[in-house]
């Protein structure tokens, strides 16, 4: 064993649990401040608070789900992973602590940016996912494994971060290209991931129920297409987002991505939540592509209603649906999802139907919001009373 492993080993045995593995304080982190996120943005967008931040309440909403709670869970993720893919001893102990906290001070001074200045705030924000690209980029290097071109998205991630600060220091940049671009990233994430781990842990279960027709396979050329076709229709509606072109582009790639999802056979895992919830996450992959493909080609469809399938319910979803499986993976419990699981489940998918909804609902369209809002928070709520004593507590199985 490596002086480097054995360091590794000595720091994650005498590490507290909650930092003996990155998905334990950027899961926990991140549900709770996808709850508070909003809800500050709700009391903010009723009058009753005033947030201190150098972004309008819009944009700091949207940064904050885009770059604090997903950025969050992407590194818990990633360097979850990381040990899988390469065989390495993960990150634990004061560096995985300080990696966290650095994470934790870009979003309070993001929320103050209006005091302590906009430069610091995105300083911290960008020098977040810079860190955590160097990190994961230098374990993936040591092992030389393949998995590289995942942390070029966590760089480019970086990139949109800074671009979305730029713009709220007043850069003369198009209007909302570092969100966008930040959207088109996030879905291409959940793209090549899903499309890998979907129909595994589909056939998994499968397999187990002694199933005997045909069962879904790993990506063929057909899911490269698929992946293609969607990159593009992306960076079309990022370089153009009122292009009749990019909507045509993007309903192509939604119906692409139908098609593929249809192929991983979701409908037979029915009986089990915790494999049913990914194929219901992924779907708003191909559903919010066509929405907002129709926002642009008609009027029918509004964009905020399009980017909320895919952020809430796509991103918010498939989030959920990762973190409740890898949380109990990890933690040495079995991959079934009880009754709260089951609950939480429901709730963000009915927040983002309902976001997604609102604005033609018989309703008030701020009812609707509210009540996508109070579901949302929900979800998150009991995510945290469900699987934060999992995240801060050792295995159940002694193991480190």
């Amino acid at each position: 064993m490596t002086d480097g492993a054995t360091l590794r080993r000595a720091r994650l045995a005498a590490s507290p649990a909650l930092f003996r593995g990155s998905f334990r304080p950027f899961f926990l982190g991140g549900a709770i401040w996808a709850m508070v996120v909003l809800i500050l943005f709700v009391c903010a967008l009723s009058g009753a608070i005033t947030l201190p931040t150098a972004f309008d309440i819009v944009g700091w909403h949207r940064h904050e789900m885009l770059f604090g709670y997903l950025g969050a869970v992407i590194a818990g993720f990633l360097l979850t992973a990381i040990p899988n893919w390469t065989g390495r001893l993960p990150i634990a102990g004061a560096p995985l602590a300080a990696l966290a906290g650095l994470w934790l001070a870009g979003r309070i001074a993001i929320l103050c940016s209006a005091v302590i200045g906009a430069p610091v705030a995105a300083a911290l924000d960008v020098g977040f996912l810079l860190t955590l690209a160097f990190v994961a980029g230098r374990e993936v290097l040591a092992a030389r494994n393949r998995n590289l071109p995942v942390v070029g998205l966590v760089l480019l991630l970086a990139v949109a971060n800074g671009l979305d600060h730029a713009e709220a220091m007043g850069a003369p940049l198009p209007a909302g290209l570092g969100y966008r671009f930040a959207v088109g990233l996030i879905v291409m994430m959940i793209g090549l991931i899903g499309g890998r781990i979907i129909p595994s842990f589909t056939r998994n279960w499968l397999a187990k129920q002694s199933a005997s027709t045909a069962l879904p396979g790993q990506p063929t050329r057909f899911d490269m297409a698929v992946i293609a076709v969607t990159a593009l229709a992306l960076v079309a509606w990022v370089a153009a987002p009122d292009a009749v072109a990019s909507g045509w582009a993007l309903l192509l790639a939604g119906a692409a991505q139908a098609a593929r999802l249809a192929r991983w056979q979701g409908w037979r895992a029915v009986r089990e939540p915790i494999v049913l919830i990914l194929h219901v996450a992924y779907l708003w992959i191909p559903v919010g592509l066509a929405l907002l493909g129709l926002s642009i080609v008609t009027e029918a469809v509004q964009a905020s209603a399009a980017l909320h399938a895919l952020t809430a319910g796509a991103m918010a979803g498939m989030t959920l649906a990762v973190m409740t499986r890898a949380t109990r993976g990890h933690t040495g419990r079995d991959l079934v999802a009880g009754p709260m699981t089951v609950a939480l489940y429901g709730l963000i998918t009915f927040a983002a139907a309902i976001r997604v909804a609102a604005p033609v609902l018989p309703v008030d369209y701020l009812t609707g919001i509210h009540a996508a809002a109070l579901a949302w928070i929900g979800a998150f709520v009991l995510f945290i009373v469900a699987y934060g004593p999992m995240l801060a507590l050792p295995r159940t199985d002694g193991k480190l």
